[in-house]
């Protein structure tokens, strides 16, 4: 490899998540510890970035959670009910399969719902 290549800019703007292996390896072996070579090159992605971003001091702060979604309002057996009825009548009138189809699933979840609930 050439010495440009080695030190391309954009590389090294790059996060390391984004990195290809090859390049993290390079990288790793850069870093001085006993073992390198054979470390590095037995290392999976996962590890290697691990291995530089402690190598490096970055703190790998995890994710923030993302917001569980608000169950819905529980319906009770007789809602779901008459709701499987307004369904089965709109499927009646519609002439499009697709959403004949939509509405289908619809009834079909609403019935096993319907049964859970007992």
């Amino acid at each position: 490899m050439t010495e440009e290549h080695k030190n391309h800019p954009a590389r090294e703007n790059k996060p390391l998540e984004k990195m290809t292996v090859k390049d993290l390896r390079e990288i790793a072996l850069a870093i001085p510890h006993e073992h390198t070579e054979i470390a590095v090159s037995d290392m999976k992605k996962d590890e290697l970035v691990a291995f530089i971003k402690k190598a490096r001091g970055i703190n790998d702060d995890l994710p923030a959670k993302k917001k569980k979604a608000e169950p819905k309002a529980e319906l009770t057996r007789q809602e779901i009910k008459k709701k499987i009825v307004e369904l089965r009548e709109e499927k009646k009138s519609v002439q499009d399969k697709s959403r004949a189809e939509i509405l289908r699933r619809r009834i079909n979840r609403l019935k096993k719902l319907s049964r859970k609930s007992a």
